[in-house]
């Protein structure tokens, strides 16, 4: 008889981990963190993993107590102790995967620092990475050379907004062109949904040295309920200048929906701005740096949990991911 998956989740991510783990019909394996007063650590399984398959979960963003680069050399460390300890397989579980931004070089002599992001966790001895809607999913499934997996929010938005929603006149977003296909799949399956075809539509931004510029709209928007899809916000500017675009050319409703939240300082003016009837985000990343106020007004945290712990049932008895994703 084949025995569970083993679940495990760092410290920074139990919360997270704990609600995978529930979800699977589990309780998370035990570990131990210590810190020393020198700024060392030590993370170690406190149960045997000989031959087991392995699933750690951490979500690689930085909040006030643990930067981004803290929670990526924990992950390492604890990956290493796993496969010292014998581990049969060790999965990375990795709801927000830091530096996939940095996929290419934009200027001379430019790091490609996914590439090297993923150097480091094959070398720690990752058997395998399990993440959500990476910013540019051919960049992620080519730097590495250890299996890849990549789940995807499209459903879990859609359902959202299809109930939400239910008979609006809408019209789905992608506020650039550079995302365009990852709105347009986000329409197919809410269109699927409310059993009707749904139009696309996208804003023309130019970014240089820093500075975006644009607000053509491509699309009619009048009398419509707007959907702008991104993949994260961070200030929230580029979701912000299609919201005041589309609310010019006629927009009735405008929502904003992204998996991660990462939300920037500057973002509590964006998010919580009249442009927006409502930011919707999952739990990948906690909404650290917004005020109360405007998570309590202006944002709903959907939980990808669930779709995690699908994914490592299905990982873990050899069932399919593409089956997990489809309408």
């Amino acid at each position: 008889m084949r025995s569970d998956p083993m679940i495990f989740a760092l410290n920074a991510s139990r919360h997270f981990g704990s609600a995978v783990a529930h979800e699977c019909g589990l309780a998370l394996a035990e570990h131990e963190e210590r810190e020393f007063e020198d700024g060392e650590h030590k993370a170690r399984p406190l149960v045997g993993v000989r031959d087991r398959d392995v699933y750690v979960i951490q979500s690689l963003h930085g909040d006030a107590t643990q930067s981004v680069n803290d929670k990526l050399i924990r992950l390492l460390f604890f990956i290493g102790a796993l496969k010292q300890a014998a581990a049969g397989k060790v999965t990375a579980v990795v709801p927000y995967l830091c530096y996939a931004r940095k996929d290419q070089q934009t200027k001379p002599r430019d790091p490609v620092t996914t590439r090297h992001l993923a150097c480091l966790m094959e070398s720690a001895g990752t058997d395998h990475v399990l993440t959500i809607d990476v910013h540019n999913p051919v960049a992620y499934q080519n730097a590495f050379r250890c299996t890849t997996s990549l789940l995807d929010t499209r459903l879990l938005f859609a359902r959202y907004f299809a109930e939400l929603l239910k008979d609006d006149a809408i019209i789905v977003a992608s506020p650039d062109v550079g995302g365009v296909k990852r709105a347009d799949r986000f329409r197919q399956a809410l269109s699927s949904i409310v059993g009707r075809e749904l139009p696309l539509a996208f804003m023309e931004k130019h970014r240089s040295a820093g500075v975006v510029s644009g607000e053509t709209v491509v699309g009619d928007v009048e009398g419509k309920t707007l959907i702008i899809l991104d993949d994260m916000i961070s200030t929230g500017t580029t979701m912000a200048r299609m919201g005041r675009a589309a609310r010019d050319r006629g927009a009735t409703r405008i929502f904003a929906a992204a998996t991660h939240g990462v939300f920037l300082k500057e973002a509590n003016g964006t998010v919580g701005a009249t442009s927006f009837d409502r930011t919707v985000v999952t739990d990948t990343v906690p909404p650290l740096r917004l005020e109360p106020e405007v998570v309590a007004k202006k944002l709903v945290v959907l939980s990808v949990a669930p779709l995690f712990a699908r994914a490592i049932e299905r990982l873990h008895g050899g069932g399919s991911l593409v089956e997990l994703l489809e309408p």
